[in-house]
């Protein structure tokens, strides 16, 4: 993995513990419910930040080899990132 992606991913793992670990509370405490959906909703962010970053990891490291070795390895990177985004039809 890329250093500085790593240190970032990372970072945004430990952002997401604490914030899932703050959802929990709020669910055990009853908070007002849209709060805990503003809590919730705040957290898929955070997940989707951390996706953006494992692809850009993704991208320049496997998938610019795999497309620098033929055709075949071509094709099963261009299938892998299709699964990954649900648009393999599955």
């Amino acid at each position: 993995m890329i250093e500085d992606i790593q240190k970032r991913a990372l970072h945004r793992t430990r952002i997401l513990e604490g914030q899932l670990r703050g959802l929990g509370r709020m669910i055990e405490n009853e908070d007002y419910c849209m709060d805990i959906i503003t809590q919730s909703r705040a957290i898929q962010r955070s997940l989707e930040s951390l996706n953006r970053l494992l692809l850009e990891n993704h991208l320049r490291t496997h998938v610019t080899h795999m497309f620098e070795h033929g055709d075949e390895e071509r094709e099963r990177a261009v299938a892998e990132l299709l699964r990954a985004f649900d648009f393999d039809g599955r």
